[in-house]
């Protein structure tokens, strides 16, 4: 208890310089811990994604769609468990600025494939038995207030003219990394209405989901399917929904380099920032220094003094930060919109904003700590603060 309130008052003798320390330190760790928390939002996809899942695309590009009549060869190919299809709508509503993901699918296999969509079973009859209905999820549902029996218009991109849907249930995440910012249409509908406006693009899918039973097997099973459709006019490329995900992501691979290379050199510049403090600090205590020498305490008191402020400031600096990040978090995930579906702070996150801190408190208070302990007592005597 004595050494703690010795190093309390030690800390603070200089309150104006170590408030500014502890303020950079602050800044450091909530911004180290906002851009580490933008990179796992980047992968939270591929994180939440299932390994009982495999996606079959075009293996000539995403874009080109796949044939609805190859859905009854999934189904008969060795592993799979259950397939579904879906199509990327592109809609916009109200403004450009509204973006979400919205698909057109085929609910009751897809639901059965993605069991972390939890749909109460009257709402769930209540969207399947609706052409026109939506199933959305229930981040993007309070995002734009919407309720059950809401009409939701969009402007088609992909599929020109305005199209009226009505929101019949709302989904939740079985758990906080599901994805809630979702729209959920009925394919059999965008099938029917592509046929009678553009004859000819009508039963073709973008993307078959396969469930498959063992997930040790995906890399067979993905090997079987491709088989099936080699030199066929459509060839498929059949991956893991992780893989699928991370293809995505690689995409921006720059941007995430850059973003982790930025976050350690903030923690860097702060650790020169308080390095500096403590050798401050060291040279106008040296006569103190000198003083507790010649009194007996041994060097290893010394460098425990000196430690023990440094890690005092810098613990003081990294709890406060991290208690930041969790607003700054929960304000820019609202400020960005769908952009991330989940942007959440994880505990690895912010065990590394406390572990950053500790380090910066240690090799900060290093060289101070080893040239104090060797001080001369009679040359730390003549030191004039």
């Amino acid at each position: 208890m004595f050494l703690f309130r010795l190093l309390l008052k030690n800390a603070f003798r200089h309150r104006l310089r170590t408030l500014l320390t502890m303020l950079g330190l602050v800044v450091a760790v909530c911004a180290f811990g906002l851009l580490r928390t933008i990179v796992d939002a980047w992968y939270a996809g591929a994180e939440a994604s299932s390994s009982t899942r495999l996606i079959v695309r075009s293996a000539t590009s995403l874009t080109v769609p796949l044939p609805l009549a190859y859905a009854e060869r999934l189904r008969a190919v060795d592993g799979v468990s259950g397939v579904s299809w879906s199509n990327w709508f592109g809609g916009i509503y109200v403004t450009e600025r509204n973006f979400f993901p919205q698909f057109a699918v085929d609910g009751p296999t897809y639901l059965a494939l993605y069991p972390e969509f939890v749909v109460g079973d009257e709402a769930r009859v209540a969207w399947l038995r609706d052409r026109k209905g939506v199933l959305v999820g229930r981040k993007l549902a309070n995002k734009f207030g919407w309720q059950v029996g809401d009409n939701i218009p969009l402007r088609g991109t992909i599929y020109t003219g305005t199209w009226n849907f009505t929101l019949r249930a709302i989904y939740d995440g079985a758990d906080a990394g599901v994805d809630e910012n979702q729209m959920l249409m009925h394919w059999s509908f965008l099938n029917e209405t592509v046929k009678a406006r553009y004859p000819g693009r009508n039963d073709y899918v973008g993307v078959f989901v396969a469930g498959i039973r063992d997930p040790n097997n995906a890399a067979v099973i993905s090997q079987r399917i491709d088989a099936q459709f080699a030199n066929s006019v459509a060839e498929t490329l059949t991956e893991t929904e992780k893989a699928f995900q991370l293809g995505f992501v690689a995409m921006s691979e720059a941007i995430l380099v850059a973003l982790q290379a930025v976050s350690f050199i903030i923690i860097v510049i702060i650790m020169a920032v308080m390095a500096n403090t403590m050798a401050m600090t060291a040279r106008e205590r040296l006569a103190e220094y000198a003083t507790l020498k010649a009194l007996g305490f041994p060097p290893a008191f010394v460098v425990r003094l000196l430690f023990g402020e440094s890690l005092l400031i810098a613990l003081l600096g990294g709890i406060a930060g991290l208690l930041l990040t969790l607003p700054l978090a929960a304000a820019f995930a609202g400020a960005t919109g769908t952009l991330f579906p989940v942007f959440r702070v994880s505990a690895t996150t912010m065990a590394l904003q406390l572990g950053a801190a500790l380090v910066v408190g240690v090799v900060a208070a290093a060289w101070p700590s080893w040239k104090m302990s060797r001080i001369d007592i009679v040359a730390g005597l003549r030191h004039v603060a």
